[in-house]
């Protein structure tokens, strides 16, 4: 009697009893992450979106099991040196055969060299790529992917300085200089540096929702999705870029005479040029059409009062020299896809009176 009773009792246990995760179905969400350096890598590069990961962790542990095993993967084991006093522990050799679910390689501030140097990076990734579920990008690691030959045909971005180059190195890419991040299929890139930490961000969204990631953001004091393009961070604006005296010295005339409504005529006149002419000069070395150029110069000098003042929208349209309130929030939304109001709860520095 007390044996069947046992019996009875351990029956009972199993089919009300919750057993425990399986180790495969851990493993499925567990994503393996390589991050793959090389001497002279940048180091923020590689930091940013391990933090990322980590951050992710910290939260998932609350709710299972860590979600990212992230590696520091090279040709080689040991230190690698990066492009500040610090270096990292590559503790994974790349190879083919055991390949992690994504992997994301690094820039470089010196990519020739660096590519010089790391033909075995362009091996891997050339036999990595067709059965890695995510290969990626940073900055200028995106000549690595395209040497490979992996992003023919693809849309892909870099850091908007060696945007140039790499259309013209590799012209069956269509590159996008202006975005943060790009994905088409499994191949993700982005801009440089701090780009790497969007493009970290949108993986977490991707593999565990939206609300993770925006945990993740909230913790590291960033935005999960930033508004507007690299455009916005560069200092294209620069006169001293272009090669012509006589089109640098009209740059600079421009940027004191905002205030005036210029048309390419009274330009080209100024220029000693003939108007046809002027304009093909102009775009060829600014990068931009003449009126282009006022434009995208109103919109940078609102977006420094923006950060910077607690001044009324009114008063910064005035002082950036557009012609009403309304022509700055139509370029500002032509830009950022944000109005100056937003823009400015966005990037304002500490104290601004956002109410303005």
């Amino acid at each position: 009697m007390k044996t069947g009773f046992c019996r009875w009792l351990r029956r009972q246990w199993r089919m009300t009893s919750t057993p425990p995760p399986a180790t495969h179905a851990i493993a499925e969400r567990t994503r393996t992450v390589d991050i793959v350096v090389y001497p002279g890598f940048k180091a923020m590069e590689a930091i940013g979106p391990m933090s990322v990961f980590e951050y992710a962790n910290l939260h998932l542990v609350r709710r299972r099991p860590p979600g990212y095993d992230v590696r520091i993967a090279s040709y080689r084991l040991g230190p690698v040196p990066s492009d500040t006093l610090m270096s990292l522990e590559a503790t994974k050799v790349l190879n083919t055969l055991s390949l992690p679910h994504s992997a994301i390689v690094v820039g470089a501030r010196h990519i020739e060299a660096a590519l010089a140097d790391g033909a075995a990076i362009v091996d891997w990734v050339a036999a990595a790529c067709p059965r890695i579920e995510r290969l990626a990008s940073l900055c200028s690691g995106a000549f690595f992917l395209a040497a490979a030959g992996v992003l023919d045909g693809k849309r892909a971005t870099t850091h908007w300085s060696v945007a140039e180059r790499l259309q013209a190195f590799h012209p069956a890419i269509a590159v996008e200089a202006d975005a943060i991040f790009i994905r088409d299929g499994k191949l993700w890139t982005s801009a440089g540096v701090t780009a790497g930490m969007d493009l970290a961000l949108a993986l977490v969204e991707e593999d565990f929702g939206r609300d993770l990631a925006l945990e993740v953001a909230t913790e590291m004091v960033v935005y999960l999705k930033r508004p507007g393009g690299q455009s916005q961070f560069s200092s294209y604006l620069k006169s001293e870029r272009t090669a012509r005296p006589n089109i640098r010295e009209l740059q600079n005339w421009i940027l004191d005479n905002l205030h005036e409504r210029f048309t390419t005529a009274q330009l080209a006149a100024r220029a000693m040029m003939s108007e046809r002419h002027f304009a093909r000069v102009f775009q060829q070395e600014v990068g931009l059409s003449a009126q282009e150029f006022i434009e995208a110069s109103r919109f940078e000098r609102a977006t420094h009062l923006l950060a910077d003042i607690a001044l009324p929208l009114k008063t910064v349209a005035a002082r950036a020299c557009f012609s009403d309130e309304a022509h700055m929030r139509r370029v500002f939304m032509k830009k950022l896809g944000i109005t100056p109001k937003l823009y400015r709860e966005r990037f304002a520095t500490t104290g601004l009176d956002s109410a303005a």
